[in-house]
C-alpha cells in the first residue's frame, strides 16, 4: 500500500539523491540489493528486529530492507517504509503486495513523523546520503518507544579496493568517493555509524561490519564498480571530476575484468557496516 502526499510529507524538500532515479539506477539497486540480502538479515537479525514488531524503514527506496523487515516481523508486525521518490515507492508497493504488514509512505526522512510509536527505526544505506545524520536519527527518537531500537547500515567505501590494486579499479574508486563528497554525502558514513547514534543519544550501542571477497574471474565485481560509476556520471561530469569520455562507460566493465583477471585480482567490496542502539 502507497500513501502520497506531494509535498514529501512536510513541504520541505527531500534530501538529495545524487544517484538518480532512473532505470539504470533501478536495475543497480536490485542487483545490489541481492549482494546484501545476507548480510542485512545477519545484521537486522543481531540488532533485535524480532517477530511481532512495527518497524520504519528510512528511505526504503524499492522496498528491498522493508520486505526483509516484514518477514522477520511476521504477519503480526507492521513495517512502514518513507522515501522521497514516488517512482521508487511505486515499484516497492507492487512488489510488496504479497505482505499486507508493509505500507509505503510518500515523506522526507529528515522531518517525517508517524501517527503511532514503532519498536524500531531501520535504514541501510541513508545515512551518507544526509548532511546530519545524527539529527535525523534524534528526530525519529520521538517515534520510539522507550528503549525501541534504531538500527543503521551503511557502506564504509574507503574500504573497496583490489588485491593486488588494480589501475582502472582505483582510478574508478577515487572518482566515486569524489562525486559523492561533492554532492554532499559522505561515503564513509560505515566507519562512524556507532559515533552517529551515540552522537544521536541512544545507549548500548555496538554493531560490526560485513565485507565480502570477488575473485579475478567474477563478474560481479567489476559491474558492481561499473555501476556506481554509471549512477554517479551526471553528478562527476557536472562537478568537473570526469568527462564522459574519461568514464568510458560502455566498456568499463570489461576493462576492469580483464585487469583483474591479468592480475589475479581479488575485489573487495564496501563494508556494510551496522550499528545499533536503544532510546534510553
Amino acid at each position: 500500500m502507497l500513501q502520497a502526499d506531494g509535498r514529501n510529507g512536510t513541504g520541505s524538500p527531500a534530501a538529495k539523491y545524487s544517484l538518480g532515479w532512473d532505470d539504470g539506477e533501478i536495475a543497480r539497486l536490485d542487483a545490489q540489493s541481492a549482494w546484501l540480502d545476507g548480510p542485512t538479515r545477519l545484521l537486522l537479525r543481531a540488532a533485535g528486529i524480532s517477530a511481532g514488531m512495527r518497524v520504519l524503514d528510512l528511505g526504503t527506496g524499492l522496498g528491498h530492507v522493508a520486505m526483509l523487515a516484514a518477514e522477520m516481523v511476521g504477519p503480526q508486525g507492521r513495517v512502514v517504509g518513507v522515501d522521497s521518490s514516488l517512482r521508487f515507492l511505486g515499484l516497492a508497493a507492487h512488489r510488496a503486495s504479497s505482505l499486507p504488514q508493509v505500507r509505503f509512505v510518500q515523506g522526507d526522512v529528515r522531518s517525517w513523523q508517524g501517527e503511532e510509536p514503532f519498536d524500531a527505526v531501520i535504514g541501510r544505506l541513508i545515512l551518507f546520503h544526509l548532511a546530519d545524520p545524527s539529527a535525523v536519527l534524534r528526530h525519529h527518537l520521538a517515534a520510539l518507544r522507550p528503549g525501541g531500537l534504531v538500527v543503521a547500515l551503511d557502506y564504509d567505501v574507503g574500504s573497496l579496493r583490489t588485491e593486488p590494486p588494480v589501475p582502472l579499479a582505483v582510478e574508478g574508486l577515487a572518482r566515486v568517493i569524489a562525486a559523492f563528497q561533492s554532492a554532499g554525502a559522505n561515503p564513509t558514513t560505515g566507519a562512524r555509524l556507532a559515533l552517529i547514534l551515540a552522537g544521536a543519544g541512544l545507549a548500548g550501542v555496538e554493531g560490526f561490519g560485513i565485507q565480502g571477497y570477488l575473485g579475478p574471474q567474477d563478474p560481479r565485481g567489476p559491474a558492481m564498480l561499473a555501476g556506481v560509476i554509471r549512477s554517479l556520471a551526471p553528478q562527476m561530469v557536472a562537478a568537473g571530476i570526469a568527462t564522459i569520455g574519461d568514464l568510458g562507460l560502455d566498456t568499463f566493465s570489461e576493462r576492469c575484468a580483464a585487469q583483474m583477471r591479468a592480475s589475479n585480482s581479488v575485489l573487495l567490496p564496501p563494508v556494510l557496516a551496522g550499528a545499533w542502539g536503544r532510546r534510553p
